[in-house]
C-alpha cells in the first residue's frame, strides 16, 4: 500500500513506465525533460504574444495564440509541430462566439492546441497583415471560423474543410494531421473525441458491486464513460459506449464474463451519490483532479491494475498537478 497514494502497487509497477507513474502519483522527483536550442526556445515563445490574456476576445477561447505567420512557421519548423491556424471573425457574430466559448475553451482541446500544435489567429475582418494572410490562403473576409492545418512551408496537411464547428470535429482533425505527420496522438485527445461524438449508445449493467462495475466495464474498449447507480433496487452501472468499436452484444458478452448484466430498460435508472462514483480514485491524488467524465471512467478503471495505463489518460498540466 502506497501510503500517500492510498492504493496498492501491483507487480507492473516494477516496469521503468510504472516507476515513473508512481513517482507522479507520489509526488516525487519531476521526470526529465528534453532540452530544447536557444533557437528553438526562442522561436517556440515568438508566435505567443498576440493577445493578453484578460483582454481575450470571446471569439478566440482561451488559446493562447500568435498572430504573426512568418513566426509560426518559423516556430513549426524548429518544433515539428503543425500550425493550427484559425481565421476568425473578431469581433463576430454569435456563431462565433459560441465557437469561443465551447469549442475553443474546451480545457484538454485548448491544451492539445498549445502543445501539440503551433497556436495561429489570423482576424479575417482586420485590414493590414491579417487581410494580406487571407488573399494569401483564399480566404474570404468576414466569413465564419475556419481552422486550417500548416506545415512549416505553409501547406496544408489536410484539405481545408468548412462548418467543422464542434469539439470532436476539431478534435478529429487535429488526430488525422498529427498522424499525417507521423507525431503521436494523445490519448485524451482520441477520448474527447468518442466523448464528444453524437453516436455514443447508452446501456446498464447490474452486478454486486457497483464500485467494482464501474472498473471492469471502463477498462472495456469502446466504453466511453460509466456511472454508479440504482435500478429495480439493484446496484447498476449505465455505460456510454461507441457502436462503432464494440457493438451490443460484444459488450454484453464482455461485461458478463465480468458478471455484469443487462438491464431491459434505462427508464429506471437514477445515479448514486457523488462519493459512490469512481471510488478507485478515492483517497489518491487524482481525486482532486479536473477530469473528463470520460477521463475519469478510464483512470478510475486502470489505475489499481496498471498505474501508468491510468496516468496515459491525463493531459500534461492534469499530470504535472501530480507533483
Amino acid at each position: 500500500m502506497d501510503s500517500k497514494t492510498g492504493f496498492m502497487v501491483v507487480e507492473s509497477v516494477k516496469t521503468p513506465a510504472n516507476r515513473r507513474s508512481r513517482g507522479i502519483l507520489a509526488g516525487a522527483g519531476a521526470p526529465t525533460t528534453m532540452k530544447f536550442p536557444l533557437l528553438a526556445f526562442t522561436l517556440m515563445l515568438s508566435p505567443m504574444s498576440c493577445i493578453a490574456a484578460p483582454n481575450q476576445p470571446v471569439e478566440a477561447g482561451k488559446v493562447a495564440w500568435g498572430c504573426d505567420l512568418d513566426a509560426a512557421l518559423a516556430a513549426s519548423k524548429a518544433t515539428g509541430r503543425p500550425v493550427f491556424a484559425l481565421f476568425q471573425e473578431i469581433p463576430g457574430c454569435a456563431g462565433c462566439q459560441q465557437f469561443g466559448r465551447d469549442v475553443l475553451s474546451n480545457a484538454q482541446l485548448v491544451e492539445a492546441i498549445e502543445t501539440e500544435f503551433t497556436p495561429l489567429l489570423i482576424h479575417n475582418n482586420k485590414p493590414g497583415k491579417d487581410a494580406e494572410v487571407l488573399r494569401r490562403f483564399g480566404e474570404p473576409a468576414w466569413n465564419y471560423q475556419v481552422v486550417r492545418f500548416l506545415d512549416a512551408e505553409a501547406k496544408d496537411i489536410i484539405p481545408r474543410r468548412d462548418q467543422v464547428w464542434d469539439t470532436a470535429g476539431i478534435a478529429e482533425r487535429m488526430i488525422v494531421t498529427l498522424t499525417k505527420v507521423k507525431r503521436p496522438v494523445p490519448a485524451y485527445l482520441r477520448l474527447l473525441v468518442a466523448e464528444h461524438s453524437p453516436k455514443l449508445q447508452q446501456a446498464v449493467f447490474s452486478m454486486y458491486c457497483f464500485w467494482t462495475g464501474e472498473m471492469a466495464l471502463g477498462q472495456l474498449d469502446g466504453v466511453v464513460t460509466t456511472e454508479a447507480g440504482f435500478m429495480s433496487g439493484r446496484e447498476v452501472v449505465l455505460v456510454r459506449y461507441e457502436p462503432a468499436v464494440i457493438s451490443l452484444p460484444n459488450l454484453i458478452a464482455a461485461a458478463e464474463k465480468n458478471d455484469c448484466h443487462p438491464m431491459e430498460t434505462v427508464s429506471a435508472y437514477r445515479p448514486a451519490p457523488a462519493d459512490d462514483q469512481k471510488k478507485q480514485l478515492s483517497g489518491t491524488k487524482l481525486e482532486k483532479l479536473p477530469l473528463s467524465a470520460a477521463q475519469a471512467a478510464k483512470v478510475n478503471a486502470w489505475l489499481r491494475v496498471d498505474a501508468s495505463k491510468a496516468l496515459s489518460f491525463l493531459t500534461q498540466a492534469q499530470a504535472a498537478q501530480l507533483k
